[in-house]
């Protein structure tokens, strides 16, 4: 099975930019319309730009009308998280919770992409 992680996006280039920063790699795929960028074998994280889904699927509501309204969260477990959380703020993101002990046994810090899509990178304790 591959997982792919699409994100509606406002300006491809921009949220490229951001993303290339904050993971400290390259996309895989950086096409008019999709980027992608390996997050593991069989994950994809994909950006494709608010006005491509809104032709794809008509009968959604707009999502440019949800900007910053939470749905869901991408958590990723890395082994230094807070070196990822660091590069997301320097590159724009804005910080919603600084890197601290969860009750879940994790250590996990939170913030807003620019698109205002929730980020998490965390670790076990």
């Amino acid at each position: 099975m591959i997982i792919n992680l699409i994100f509606y996006v406002r300006n491809q280039t921009k949220s490229r930019e951001f993303y290339a920063i904050t993971l400290g790699k390259a996309p895989r795929l950086d096409v008019p319309g999709m980027t992608e960028f390996e997050l593991s074998e069989g994950c994809i994280l994909g950006l494709m730009p608010e006005k491509g889904i809104k032709k794809l699927l008509p009968d959604l509501p707009d999502p440019e009308t949800a900007w910053g309204v939470p749905r869901a969260e991408v958590y990723l477990t890395v082994p230094e998280p807070e070196i990822y959380h660091v590069r997301a703020l320097a590159a724009g993101a804005r910080e919603l919770s600084p890197l601290q002990p969860r009750d879940w046994g994790h250590k996990a810090a939170y913030c807003l992409d620019p698109d205002g899509h929730v980020l998490a990178f965390a670790v076990p304790l």
